[in-house]
């Protein structure tokens, strides 16, 4: 053996040492935060008990913005980060609003922020919604069901969300007087307000202004999973397997125009009238399809049915490809216009475009000729879709917001 080499496996036995060392030491000079596990899912660790509130200045639905040092006088802050496409977030909008209306005297202050990247919520996500989670798209949800608390938007840089590290919507976060982190987690034990036995949120802000501890300081929190700014290849990914799926078209009968009327397929269904020669038409086909693709994977389906004559078929298939139109596609089997659209509807007028919400066994529960509501036909569709994989959501697009008592 080469007499030099015990010194050199001593010196690399030094070397290593001292690296492990090193490493130990910076590892303790990490916030206490940043040595939580990661999400298993890539995103950023979840703020530590008891570690300070990170600092924020973010846009609010009322044109202001909101920062952390605004709210310094106040003995309770609670971040509630909630979104607006996500079922649970939705039921939990009302036990939120009551919750800052409970305690806004008793010098609690809640503001609630929507950490999730519009880009990165796939279509199919989106299926009980009316809105994603855009700061224009917030400010709708924000007015529709009357938020009084402010509602911050952190999608863009996510900057904030990453300082935080909420895993899921909704996500809670009480600090007391002096900012330290005392509760993370759920609002309480259990999505079904009914069934709800454990208010975890209000009994961490209680013991905050008790000056007490939390009896439970970390909870698991039930809801869409956040969506980060690496998501957004799923978006493109679902958008490219669209565009891989032929559009077909098939000519419908006489008949089959009278059975769809009836609607006896089980599903709720959206039928539009439409033909190329149609500007409000061809505006609004786009707009169809997106609806598919948000609540196509429910008991529900578009038709649409065309009503240029037969052999102008390649310009009916031409436009259809251009919206990669993966839905239903009729188109009519004759010349004879007329008679086809009566035994659908013989009231109808026969201007196009022409729209309807069938439910099962024919009830129409929308119906326009011209131009679409957007927000009302979507409102519709979720209220009127199958409650039976999400019970007590149906309930929420059915009824107003509840008013908070103060």
């Amino acid at each position: 053996m080469n007499p030099a080499c015990p010194s050199r496996f001593a010196a690399l036995r030094s070397l290593l040492r001292t690296s492990v060392c090193l490493a130990c030491a910076f590892a303790l000079l990490l916030p206490i935060s940043a040595m939580s596990d990661d999400d298993e899912e890539g995103g950023p660790p979840t703020l530590a008990i008891g570690a300070s509130a990170p600092d924020f200045c973010l846009p609010g639905i009322d044109g202001q913005n909101h920062c952390l040092k605004d709210y310094a006088a106040s003995k309770v802050l609670v971040l509630a980060f909630i979104c607006n496409h996500c079922p649970t977030s939705q039921l939990y909008e009302g036990r939120i609003q009551q919750l800052a209306a409970d305690y806004k005297d008793r010098g609690v202050t809640l503001l609630a922020i929507e950490p999730n990247n519009p880009n990165a919520v796939r279509l199919d996500e989106m299926g009980y919604t009316d809105v994603g989670d855009s700061f224009e798209e917030m400010k709708i949800r924000g007015e529709y069901r009357q938020f009084h608390f402010p509602y911050l938007y952190d999608g863009e840089t996510q900057k904030v969300s990453n300082a935080y590290g909420p895993k899921a919507t909704p996500h809670i976060f009480v600090f007391d007087a002096e900012r330290k982190l005392r509760y993370e987690g759920r609002v309480d034990n259990n999505m079904r307000e009914s069934l709800v036995t454990v208010r975890d949120a209000r009994n961490a802000i209680d013991a905050v202004l008790a000056g007490k501890p939390v009896p439970v300081s970390k909870t698991p929190s039930v809801g869409c999973s956040t969506k980060w700014l690496y998501k957004e290849e799923g978006r493109r990914e679902e958008m490219a397997e669209i565009e891989k799926t032929p559009v077909v078209i098939k000519t419908v009968t006489l008949e089959e125009l009278k059975a769809l009327r009836k609607n006896s397929t089980g599903k709720l269904l959206l039928v539009d009238f439409w033909a190329t020669w149609c500007g409000p038409c061809r505006e609004e086909l786009p707009r169809f399809e997106t609806m598919y693709r948000m609540y196509g994977h429910r008991a529900f389906d578009l038709v649409t049915v065309n009503i240029n004559y037969p052999d102008e078929k390649a310009g009916v298939q031409k436009v259809l490809d251009q919206e990669h139109a993966t839905s239903t596609n009729l188109s009519l089997s004759s010349t004879d216009i007329y008679a086809q659209l009566a035994a659908f509807d013989p009231d109808w007028s026969a201007a196009v475009p022409y729209t309807l919400l069938i439910r099962p066994g024919g009830e129409i529960v929308y119906k326009s000729t011209g131009s679409i509501n957007d927000l009302k036909l979507k409102r519709l569709i979720i209220a009127n879709l199958e409650d039976d994989d999400y019970l007590g959501h149906q309930a929420y697009w059915k009824t107003p917001p509840a008013k908070t008592t103060e």
